[in-house]
């Protein structure tokens, strides 16, 4: 039986997309996929049709990163409201709750409820998430009006800033680890003010550290295709520099030769532990390795890039 030929081209790279509010994930990603005619691609974790901003994409070889970014910290824009919760959290729920009699807070009480959840938190994941129990979302469940058991998950709030306040309507700016549920972050923020808030908007400007003015929209991201692949692939970061907070460790070409085939080898002046860029010479980009616990240097997820 013959092989099944790959379709698209072998694009490599990481995309900073702008994803627009009202589109899944998914259909950014199948969208951005599309413009590429690239043969392999993913998002590194989904961003709600709520929320627009930074959705990291990976192409080809630089899917093998895509775990890191998602295990990376995020940075968001938060417009909430005062005085009413809704069944989801945000403006797309029914309101489940109105809080009767004025809302009066001065600046120093917002900042200082705000203040108090910094640090390492515990959430419970709203029932309008896309975690999994017995295998089935709980946005799902949700919907049919069931409620279940959810483990409580460790979260930690690097920073929270008050950025504007009308005395209803708040803006904050969030800096957290990931897995934090934003939504469920603003309704802890109401329960303790003791009027109830849900989400109005939802804007990630950074992941990774990468800052926002790196992001590309859609309409520009079409613009820029009509020039031809050459210009598109122009705007792809490369894997190395996705991951230029890590070490690099440079091997010669005898212990280039052997990691490519899987085999640690022993580097001078390697870091004592942790992960690592791999380089054959000084330019090279071979892939991510760790640290043993004898020193060498072992490869995990190796690039083939040509």
């Amino acid at each position: 039986m013959a092989k099944r030929s790959k379709r698209g081209r072998p694009v490599n790279g990481v995309l900073l997309l702008d994803k627009p509010i009202g589109m899944t994930s998914n259909a950014a990603l199948q969208t951005v996929k599309r413009l590429f005619q690239a043969r392999k691609a993913g998002h590194t974790g989904s961003l709600d049709p709520l929320a627009s901003g930074m959705l990291p994409l990976c192409f080809g070889e630089a899917t093998k990163i895509s775990s890191f970014l998602l295990e990376a910290d995020k940075r968001y824009r938060v417009g909430m409201r005062l005085g009413i919760r809704t069944e989801t959290g945000d403006a797309e729920g029914e309101i489940s709750y109105r809080h009767e009699g004025p809302i009066e807070f001065s600046q120093a009480v917002i900042e200082e409820t705000l203040a108090g959840f910094i640090g390492r938190i515990e959430q419970i994941p709203p029932m309008y998430s896309a975690v999994k129990v017995n295998g089935r979302p709980l946005y799902e469940l949700a919907r049919k009006g069931l409620d279940v058991e959810r483990k409580a998950r460790q979260v930690e709030i690097h920073e929270l800033h008050l950025l504007g306040f009308d005395g209803v309507d708040l803006e904050i700016d969030v800096h957290c680890s990931k897995g934090t549920y934003i939504r469920t972050l603003v309704e802890a923020i109401g329960e303790a003010l003791g009027c109830g808030a849900y989400v109005t908007v939802l804007r990630r400007p950074e992941v990774a550290g990468f800052a926002r003015e790196e992001m590309l929209t859609l309409e520009r991201l079409e613009a820029i295709a009509a020039d031809g692949f050459e210009a598109l692939d122009a705007l792809l970061i490369d894997p190395a520099e996705v991951l230029s907070h890590w070490p690099a460790v440079s091997l010669n070409s005898d212990m280039a030769f052997f990691v490519t085939r899987g085999q640690p080898v022993q580097v001078p002046n390697a870091p004592r532990s942790g992960w690592v860029r791999l380089f054959a010479g000084e330019e090279r980009f071979l892939g991510m390795g760790t640290i043993l616990d004898d020193g060498r240097v072992a490869p995990k997820r190796m690039m083939q890039t040509g």
